[in-house]
């Protein structure tokens, strides 16, 4: 048989290509004939630059930066096989993870970082840039991208700004001609899986500014600042994006990228898809695992397992989806291409023994479902 697997990493547990590496093994005890081919996947979240770079031979650039609070971190970007093109995850400058709980307040929390990020590719020559916004700490609608980009956010006395969603009330006025002039040459695609507005009761403060620290006044207050902020951008830029969909990705700042970059918003896994070649290996397969650390109802709005099962039911694949966790409403899955979902779970455990024990739990989850298979 003919085997793609296409999983997802495993989060806290397995980076993709690990668990990609477990399944195969699986199969290979059940049907040592197999031919097997690993594509790691992610969905324009955390694990997006190694699958891409892994998935094309490319390299990694090691840069230090700041990180959400302004401190400096070792962080860096992917490069991908052609050479060119530039993969950044905006989490390893600005993600949540890189601050503690008590740390978490999105009125000061900035995307510098990110755009010292983006600087230091455009200085190894890369114009091409396809950017993961997943997993933020910030909601300062990529002011602070921008000032390390060049544009002087200014206030009524014609000074730079602060940083953090807290200061965007301030700006009056911003000036481009500071802009790095590589951008102009450059092309910008944001890994987005969300559709949330900039503003609004579904835009990113209101729906993502909770889980980084924002209390309810808080979240009012950034709320008002981004509708401010992008009152300004529409003036100077002539560019509305308060209402447009995918806009609040990662507390604004995928708006932005498109006011600012004339960035273009595209599912994250669509990306993958498309970069790693995924849809000419499944035209060749019998059968595709993918799989996630969680799959429930919001894995049919564009979570790897759905991705990738879209792809093959375009050339009639069955797909197993290897899940750690599966929760309510799977049901939808199976109308877009899911043959199977299955559990690696073997047994009553506790999450910690789970996924210090996820690479065995994958193995022998898979040697079962190829044995089922070759039945």
């Amino acid at each position: 048989m003919n085997i793609v697997i296409a999983p997802d990493s495993f989060k806290g547990s397995l980076t993709a290509q690990e668990v990609g590496l477990a399944i195969e093994r699986g199969v290979k005890r059940a049907n040592s004939n197999s031919v097997t081919r690993i594509i790691p996947m992610a969905d324009g979240g955390e694990g997006t630059m190694s699958c891409l770079v892994d998935g094309t031979q490319g390299r990694f650039v090691s840069a230090v930066v700041q990180d959400p609070l302004g401190r400096e971190i070792d962080s860096g970007f992917g490069i991908l096989g052609d050479g060119r093109t530039a993969v950044i995850e905006m989490a390893m400058s600005s993600g949540l993870y890189l601050i503690g709980e008590q740390e978490r307040n999105p009125l000061k929390t900035t995307t510098y970082g990110f755009g010292q990020l983006i600087k230091s590719a455009l200085d190894e020559g890369c114009r091409s840039f396809i950017l993961a916004v997943g997993g933020s700490a910030t909601n300062d609608g990529g002011a602070g991208m921008l000032q390390a980009l060049g544009v002087e956010l200014l206030d009524a006395e014609g000074q730079q700004i602060g940083y953090g969603g807290g200061c965007l009330e301030k700006v009056v006025d911003i000036r481009i001609t500071g802009l790095d002039p590589r951008i102009a040459e450059s092309h910008f695609t944001v890994a987005c899986d969300v559709d949330n507005p900039f503003i609004g009761p579904n835009g990113a403060s209101v729906v993502f500014g909770p889980q980084k620290g924002a209390s309810a006044e808080m979240v009012e207050q950034l709320d008002q600042n981004l509708k401010h902020f992008a009152d300004v951008i529409e003036r100077v830029r002539g560019v509305a994006i308060h209402l447009l969909p995918g806009t609040g990705a990662a507390g604004g700042l995928s708006g932005g990228i498109v006011a600012f970059l004339n960035g273009v918003l595209e599912s994250g896994v669509s990306i993958v898809t498309r970069v790693t070649g995924l849809d000419e290996a499944v035209k060749e397969a019998d059968l595709v695992f993918t799989g996630e650390g969680q799959v429930d109802y919001q894995t049919v709005h564009g979570k790897t397992p759905f991705g990738v099962a879209r792809v093959a039911r375009a050339h009639n694949v069955p797909v197993i989806v290897l899940a750690g966790s599966i929760g309510k409403g799977i049901d939808n899955l199976y109308e877009h291409g899911v043959s199977a979902v299955v559990s690696i779970v073997n047994r009553p455990m506790t999450l910690e023994e789970a996924m210090k024990q996820t690479a065995s739990l994958l193995e022998e989850a898979a040697e079962q479902m190829m044995r089922i298979v070759r039945l």
